[in-house]
């Protein structure tokens, strides 16, 4: 069997590779990785570019700098297809960019190789999709646990600390249920406590509200205002204005450049 993996080659292109087992997993969660600087910022892009290859050329991403602190809570806010997404992904290392550096807590991830991004995004980086990723038959308790299996953690352990985000996000009483048993928004509040679990350095979100109604995206939002009031560093992609508004910050994505750095003074 096999999946789809970034290209190192730095020309965007994607390359087929071999399926990677638990235990190969579990080995690269655990490489050591250089310490985070504490001055440093959670995340910082220093004249990103992503460029696909095509007849012609797609330019993702168009030499784009940005930091963002450690505590911010961040919108990245354009039309589809702006960017916004790419941006995202070049944050998390999920993605690779053409040229310029990514650094997160101050690790330059250009200089790291496969295994050590995939350490790097295990240990530092939560993320949250708008397609939730879960496992249909499994009971979110160890939907939740299962970020930690390849942490050399105990099942006790495991189940222990997703509990503890479990309760954490509204979800004490539902522990046991399987996704197909919640709402929309309940199987965000579980997808947005598997990207806690491990206790990242930041959170990225990628249209976290996109697949939801008004109330249930109005309660997710509530949410990441509250975790963000604990300190936390958390970035949300969004094409929804009106959600973007309300946070501190909106970076604007226009055709691969950063338009506008907007500091709204929102709570």
């Amino acid at each position: 069997m096999i999946q789809r993996d970034s290209s190192r080659t730095g020309t965007g292109s994607s390359r087929l590779a071999p399926r990677v087992g638990r235990s190969s997993l579990r080995r690269r969660w655990q490489l050591p990785v250089a310490s985070p600087d504490p001055a440093a910022p959670a995340i910082e892009l220093r004249n990103v570019s992503k460029r696909y290859p095509g007849l012609p050329p797609v330019t993702a991403l168009d030499r784009v700098s940005v930091r963002i602190d450690r505590g911010e809570m961040v919108a990245v806010v354009g039309q589809s297809g702006s960017g916004k997404s790419t941006m995202l992904h070049v944050m998390g290392t999920l993605d690779q960019p053409t040229s310029g550096s990514v650094l997160i807590e101050g690790i330059d991830t250009s200089a790291l190789g496969d295994d050590h991004l995939a350490a790097i995004r295990g240990r530092r980086v939560g993320f949250v999709f708008q397609r939730f990723f879960l496992l249909a038959g499994v009971p979110i308790l160890d939907n939740v646990a299962n970020g930690l299996l390849y942490t050399g953690a105990s099942r006790p352990q495991r189940r222990e600390a997703a509990r503890s985000v479990l309760e954490r996000v509204g979800l004490g009483a539902r522990m046991q249920h399987r996704p197909n048993a919640l709402s929309g928004g309940e199987t965000q509040r579980v997808a947005i406590a598997r990207a806690l679990v491990h206790e990242p350095a930041f959170i990225l979100a990628d249209e976290p509200t996109g697949n939801l109604d008004s109330a249930s995206s109005a309660g997710i939002m509530d949410l990441f205002g509250s975790l963000h009031a604990e300190g936390r560093t958390i970035v949300v992609v969004t094409h929804n204005e009106q959600i973007a508004a309300a946070l501190p910050r909106q970076l604007q994505i226009l055709d691969g450049r950063l338009e506008q750095d907007i500091r709204t003074g929102a709570a």
